[in-house]
């Protein structure tokens, strides 16, 4: 049985997960409306042609969706910086740099010219005061930064994959834990019979991660040790440390043989812990 702190740390932990996955679809989906308005509102005339001939859509109706690009968009790159910060460290400075222009920039250019100059309405005037860079070229480095954002999925999907990998050993280690309870007050069989249902569902867990079929509906351990062995998911000794645990935990389940010993559930507990420690 499962603990009540067990329980609430899982409860945590999986409100965190859907926490983040929240906050990730908010800020991609705000960054879409964000480049919307801020096409709207430099390049009107393109998005509405391409809104009433090609997407035959309302255009008034759309633009009145969306939000002030001036007024909304700290407060998404904030956030946005955050994120990656965590996910994504290694693109966290040109995702500032897109904001931010740096100290040393002689002269503003298209290629260079950022949020920041957007927000404060930077421009560049050339002959007869035609405006050789301004706002406009604030849309090729938003896109850029929505790039970097949406680069982060593939990374925020695999610390999802290892949260939930975290979560489903806290429950197994927690399962081991009424063993070890079970263990100290010598209900042997008890305790090695939870050893093989933690072990039996860390290998339907690990065949998964290596999109394994499992033919049978009800696989017991040597079955899977056998499969994992079969597929070189693990080597010889690994298998075999397996087998030497299953040995344990199906004596346990069959009453008309002998009595486990404490020494083997003790073993058999640590065996199983190492297991779920470094099988995936």
């Amino acid at each position: 049985m499962i603990g009540k702190p067990a329980i609430l740390k899982f409860a945590a932990m999986t409100a965190t997960l859907e926490r983040i996955k929240a906050d990730f679809k908010k800020l991609t989906d705000q960054g879409i409306h964000l480049h919307n308005a801020l096409r709207v509102e430099q390049i009107p005339e393109i998005v509405e042609e391409h809104f009433t001939e090609v997407l035959k859509m309302d255009y008034q109706a759309f633009t009145k969706t969306l939000p002030s690009f001036a007024l909304t968009y700290q407060n998404w790159y904030s956030q946005a910086r955050e994120l990656i910060s965590v996910l994504l460290p290694g693109r966290l400075n040109d995702f500032t740099a897109l904001y931010q222009p740096p100290k040393n920039r002689k002269e503003i250019k298209k290629e260079n010219y950022t949020l920041e100059d957007y927000l404060k309405d930077v421009k560049v005037f050339g002959f007869e005061d035609k405006v050789l860079v301004g706002p406009v070229h604030a849309i090729p480095a938003f896109e850029q930064q929505l790039q970097i954002l949406n680069s982060v999925k593939s990374r925020f999907e695999s610390s999802l994959l290892d949260i939930q990998q975290l979560i489903r050993t806290e429950l197994l280690d927690a399962e081991l834990d009424a063993a070890e309870l079970l263990l100290k007050n010598k209900c042997l069989r008890a305790a090695g019979v939870i050893c093989g249902v933690v072990l039996s569902k860390h290998l339907v867990q690990v065949s998964g991660n290596h999109h394994l079929k499992i033919s049978k509906k009800n696989p017991s351990v040597a079955f899977l040790n056998d499969l994992l062995k079969k597929k070189e998911v693990y080597d010889v000794p690994t298998w075999r440390f397996i087998q030497s645990l299953d040995d344990v935990q199906s004596l346990c389940q069959q009453s008309k043989k002998r009595e486990p010993l404490p020494p083997e559930i003790n073993d058999l507990i640590i065996g199983v812990d190492k297991v779920i420690k470094t099988v995936w």
